[in-house]
């Protein structure tokens, strides 16, 4: 947990809670900074000196929301409409809750509801947008990113549009659907959202600070940071900027090696200001937490979440963060009795494929490999839409032999991550290929057993796909190709010579590298003994395949077939 006295040292001073104005605005100007204990202290207040406004208690629930209280925040709404049950805002706020938790059809006759109450206010339209823009249990990505998605996007930005109809002066709510176009990459939309709220509101740092986020997404660090600098001349206490500043930083320390320590550096202090300008709550350091895995800082994580762990008003979710960094630190049985509270106490909603991947790993490195595998699988079914998530998994299934499965992972992350790369694709078919020959072996001793050559398909697909992609194709993909197909030959007393025209690929490519590798080298010797079985066998042509054994022997004088070959030619002689 950071130091309070190192944060005092920033420079960075708080008013105490008791000096706070206890009007409606200067909560709601508390929630646009992320200081959410101190707005939630006013909005209790307030829902106590005037419980007939209906205002009030819309407000203490959104803050439940941006803080993960679900429940909480369902209360707060029903008591708003309890005091006003034309409360459009309070309704919004329900649609909003049944959206984080994945309940679309509540949430759509909430908002539904919202709106047919908003009357001429466009406030009720913002919430709604920003309803869609919560990111949904067990979603890993924040408000304005990858998580969101089209469809929600898409309805964020059409109730936004009618809001603005309605008023095209508020600006809070240009910055919203300026949001929600961000969220699917539609920088020019986005922008023309932000400068347009710029202009009816130049005094509003969070659309400078929206505009920077958007500068980031174009690595223009340089203009970005400019922005921050903007909205922190309009409000030096306004912390957005800083933890956007902070990720700013640590975008930009991934484009430049040479500057990688001094961004990180940068980063990790903006950071602690943001959070000195917040409320040092737990949920703030969770924030901080999640800033930590992303800068790979396990050791302070761990240092944070213990102390989290230690607080009475503890979140659950710290022991989140507690596995994890516990996991990378190879403090493994710490990691699993921390993941194990988490994913056996959390709500299921709020579990996320991460979760279980390391807790699977977890159990893996202590040796529980049933229970591992069983979590690995967990996290593979969890949120199929996460599909990053899978690269991780298919390696841990790949150590553990566990081939079938890999290469359901591997194909699914191949496919539809952008993350994955020509090496995803090659293991996806390795995986598979692997899967069935370990039928066939099984196949040997226990006759029922029926291997399944759809894998064999699968495993095909892939490598195929690598050599198309890969000038010269890529060779391991040309030799499993005629791996495969040489499986294919279940008839050896009738070669057809399927793999022949990928054996021969093989060696062309192999030899024009120039002197082959000891790996290549045995490889290479299976390629020359098929070649040469396919001369004998199919050809009829001795002298033909005299020449690939021997080019085989040239290459793995141990092979068991070129063994077996000269060892039947003449005593283990070749002529």
């Amino acid at each position: 947990m950071i130091n309070k006295v190192a944060i005092a040292g920033l420079g960075l001073v708080f008013a105490g809670s008791s000096v706070f104005a206890q009007s409606l605005s200067d909560a709601k100007k508390a929630i646009d900074a992320e200081q959410y204990q101190k707005a939630k202290s006013m909005l209790k207040n307030l829902t106590t000196t005037q419980a007939d406004k209906d205002e009030n208690f819309f407000y203490l629930g959104w803050v439940y929301l941006k803080q993960e209280y679900v429940d909480s925040a369902k209360a707060a709404f029903n008591k708003g409409i309890a005091v006003n049950a034309k409360s459009a805002l309070n309704y919004a706020g329900l649609g909003a809750a049944a959206h984080v938790e994945k309940d679309n059809s509540t949430a759509t006759t909430n908002f539904n509801q919202a709106i047919s109450l908003a009357g001429k206010s466009s406030t009720p339209y913002l919430y709604v947008g920003l309803g869609y823009l919560l990111p949904v249990s067990g979603s890993a990505v924040g408000p304005t990113g990858s998580a969101i998605t089209p469809a929600d996007a898409d309805a964020a930005i059409a109730v936004l549009d009618k809001g603005k109809a309605i008023n095209p002066k508020d600006a809070v709510l240009l910055v919203a659907l300026g949001d929600a176009y961000r969220s699917q990459l539609k920088s020019t939309d986005a922008y023309n959202a932000y400068s347009s709220a710029l202009t009816i509101d130049p005094k509003l740092p969070s659309a400078n600070v929206a505009e920077g986020v958007l500068w980031r997404y174009a690595d223009n660090f340089e203009d970005s940071q400019k922005q921050f600098e903007a909205a922190l001349a309009i409000d030096p206490n306004y912390g957005p900027a800083y933890r956007e500043w902070a990720e700013t930083d640590l975008r930009a320390s991934t484009k430049d090696a040479a500057t990688y320590d001094a961004k990180v550096k940068e980063a990790a202090e903006n950071y602690k200001k943001y959070i000195s300008l917040t409320d040092y709550s737990t949920e703030t350091q969770m924030h901080y937490a999640d800033f930590l895995i992303r800068t790979k800082d396990y050791v302070t994580l761990q240092k944070v979440a213990t102390d989290l762990s230690a607080s009475a008003k503890s979140n659950l979710r710290v022991y989140r963060y507690l596995g994890y960094a516990a996991f990378e630190n190879k403090d493994y049985q710490n990691a699993l009795t921390a993941l194990t509270k988490w994913t056996s106490q959390a709500d299921p909603k709020r579990l996320i494929p991460n979760d279980y991947l390391y807790l699977g790993r977890t159990e893996l490195a202590l040796k529980q490999d049933s229970v591992g595998v069983k979590d690995l699988r967990k996290a593979l079914t969890l949120d199929t839409s996460q599909v990053d998530i899978y690269g991780e998994i298919a390696k841990s299934l790949y150590g553990l032999g566990k081939y079938k499965e890999a290469g359901d992972a591997y194909k699914v992350y191949s496919e539809r991550s952008r993350q994955a790369k020509l090496t995803d694709h090659f293991y996806t078919g390795l995986s598979y290929y692997l899967a069935y020959t370990d039928q066939v072996d099984k196949s040997d001793k226990d006759k029922t057993i029926k291997p399944d050559t759809t894998l064999l398909a699968y495993s095909d697909s892939a490598f195929v796909y690598v050599a198309r992609k890969t000038n010269p194709p890529y060779a391991d993909a040309i030799l499993y190709q005629a791996y495969i197909n040489d499986l294919k030959e279940t008839d050896r007393n009738n070669i057809k010579g399927l793999a022949k025209p990928f054996y021969e690929q093989y060696i062309s490519i192999v030899l024009a590298k120039g002197a082959p590798s000891d790996k290549a080298k045995k490889n290479l010797a299976n390629a020359y003994v098929y070649l040469g079985r396919y001369a004998q066998y199919k050809d009829k042509d001795d002298a033909k395949a005299l020449d690939f054994y021997t080019k085989a022997k040239d290459m793995d004088p141990a092979n068991a077939q070129v063994v077996y070959y000269f060892a039947k030619k003449g005593g283990g002689k070749s002529k």
